[in-house]
């Protein structure tokens, strides 16, 4: 059950049919993981393209209580066949590395946003009554201009990762507004924990940052001031849940933000201290990746904590160390 919502309302899940982008990924499998503990018929659908963070080894326990449909988002074929008869659409499919984006646009406007006005058509012309959940990204802000960010921000990318998640969300507000579909938008800031992607920063430079110090390395922080808040993975989900099953989510936007805010120096020594051993470098920016820094971020969540209830539970301290303890027994299945 989760943690921030009603007996009730998670019951719902009880043989409901669950569809799951990007569910061998890290935010898809733990909430596969959660929903079959619910009751619910989930299947995953993941492409297990090598760079983008699906593994197999992420359902390791409840495989055999998911369906898994190895296909992928561009596919409107495919996902024709997959969104028909769904109550509920988790839409988690995506491109998340920033520096890819610059380095192959195309790709990213692929996955991150033609693919999502795809996905949304085909819910309209097959499945209408279906209710979506998106995860975008708090990127789409790009460089604060007055911190915490609420949802009335100002919206300007820094990337192309940025642009192209932002137009997905507005696909799915749109949809709602035109259509009916019963759509919401989560808008993620630095999700960690276990099943996330370690072998490189391609989703999170946390992940790297627990590779290296598991197998003995160093790790580089960049600069190292800049002041972020993290969401640990198991309150990732409860919002996501929370969003499915509450009125009050259709056609809204949300922030997600952590418990704390803290400098990535002093990530970095929680990190070490946490692992019983380990060390760090600082170092200036590398030139391509500064010039899309976005500085200080830290959401403003009150919005989501007023109007669903939902609120992170997880401290910065305890979720890392339960992360780093999750790694050490399986390294091998993530590197």
């Amino acid at each position: 059950m989760a943690r921030n919502t009603c007996k009730n309302e998670m019951s719902s899940f009880a043989r409901r049919r669950v569809l799951i982008t990007g569910g061998l990924g890290f935010i898809g499998s733990n909430l596969a993981r959660r929903l079959v503990d619910l009751g619910a018929e989930v299947t995953l659908v993941d492409s297990l393209v090598p760079e983008y963070g699906g593994n197999l080894a992420n359902i390791e326990g409840f495989a055999n209580r998911v369906r898994v449909n190895i296909s992928d988002v561009r596919d409107s074929h495919s996902m024709r066949y997959l969104v028909r008869g769904q109550d509920v659409l988790f839409n988690l499919a995506g491109q998340t590395s920033h520096l890819d984006s610059m380095t192959d646009p195309y790709t990213d406007l692929e996955i991150n946003c033609r693919s999502q006005l795809s996905i949304l058509e085909t819910c309209r012309h097959c499945n209408p009554e279906i209710c979506v959940v998106f995860a975008s990204t708090r990127q789409i802000y790009g460089k604060p201009a007055y911190l915490p960010v609420d949802e009335n921000h100002p919206l300007r990318p820094t990337d192309v990762n940025g642009i192209n998640k932002l137009a997905g969300e507005q696909y799915h507000i749109l949809y709602h507004q035109v259509y009916g579909i019963a759509t919401s938008v989560l808008r993620l800031t630095n999700t960690y924990g276990p099943r996330m992607r370690i072998k490189d920063a391609r989703q999170t430079f946390v992940g790297f940052w627990i590779r290296c110090l598991l197998e003995g390395r160093p790790f580089e922080v960049w600069e190292g001031a800049q002041l972020r808040d993290f969401t640990y993975v198991d309150d990732c989900v409860d919002a996501l849940l929370v969003a499915a099953t509450r009125p009050q989510a259709v056609g809204r936007v949300f922030n997600l933000g952590g418990t704390e805010r803290t400098s990535l120096c002093d990530l970095a020594a929680l990190l070490v201290e946490a692992n019983g051993s380990g060390e760090y470098l600082r170092k200036p920016f590398p030139v391509d990746r500064k010039k899309i820094d976005i500085g200080d971020y830290y959401a403003d969540s009150a919005l989501i904590r007023t109007s669903l209830g939902w609120a992170p539970r997880v401290s910065l301290r305890d979720g890392m160390s339960r992360t780093l303890a999750y790694y050490r027994d399986r390294l091998r299945d993530y590197v």
